[in-house]
């Protein structure tokens, strides 16, 4: 392409930035990805302690739900709870490790990111809270 030509059209353009590793498809796509997600589960596991927390609350909540659930829009609701704090805690390692790739030094934006993905995991826990304090209470009351 010299100087005064005209860029390629769009399609081009996207085929020449395109990922590489995303043109697999099938089994192939789904084993890859299905590898990569259990290594992410490990990665949290080994290296946050919050999500190791998070996670043995879960093996006791998880079967807990099904008992004081007294239906399944209950046992859902309890159990869904759950898996949200589970998944907005990764969402937020996610962030974390992306900020601190980025860079380590102190900047504004960078701790505003942590703060909001720490906000979100704290509103996960609270929803978690509520509706199980609430379940107890239908319960026991």
């Amino acid at each position: 392409m010299t100087p005064s030509s005209p860029p390629p059209p769009l399609e081009r353009r996207h085929e020449a930035a395109a990922n590489p590793h995303k043109g697999r498809t099938g089994l192939d796509r789904i084993l890859r990805a299905t590898g990569y997600s259990a290594a992410g589960l490990s990665a949290a596991f080994r290296g946050e302690s919050a999500f190791r927390q998070e996670v043995f609350a879960a093996v006791v909540m998880l079967p807990a739900a099904f008992w004081l659930g007294s239906g399944w829009v209950e046992v859902a609701l309890l159990a869904g709870s759950v898996v949200l704090v589970l998944v907005v805690e990764l969402l937020n390692s996610a962030i974390e490790a992306v900020v601190d790739r980025v860079g380590l030094e102190l900047h504004e934006l960078s701790k505003r990111a942590k703060d909001l993905g720490s906000a979100a995991v704290m509103l996960s826990l609270v929803l978690t809270g509520a509706l199980w304090l609430g379940a107890l209470w239908q319960r026991f009351a």
